[in-house]
């Protein structure tokens, strides 16, 4: 009976400490105030997003809000973001192909 009480008391507290884990990975991914209302104006995107932007990365939730759809095919879609060209998991915003990059 110990043993079980131990056993849940360790799976209680796992599972609440993943849930404050993600919380902060999904906050710190936000634009800060100022540079979310540039955005909601239709202003750039901050220079150097490039910068952060490769296969197998997942789009920033603000970058990836200026997107364009140019095609989807199942999971996958097609998307321009200032004029560079992606293939991304719709779902999950992950890169999966480089198309196209402004030099």
């Amino acid at each position: 009976m110990k043993t079980i009480n131990i056993l849940m008391s360790v799976a209680i507290l796992s599972l609440g400490m993943s849930n404050i884990a993600i919380a902060k990975n999904d906050k710190a991914k936000e634009l800060p105030p100022g540079l979310q209302k540039k955005l909601q104006k239709g202003q750039p995107l901050p220079p150097g997003w490039q910068k952060k932007v490769a296969v197998g990365h997942v789009l920033e939730q603000n970058i990836y809000d200026h997107r364009k759809v140019i095609s989807r095919d199942g999971d996958f879609a097609t998307i321009s973001i200032e004029g560079e060209i992606f293939k991304v998991i719709e779902n999950t915003r992950e890169i999966v192909d480089i198309i196209r990059r402004n030099k």
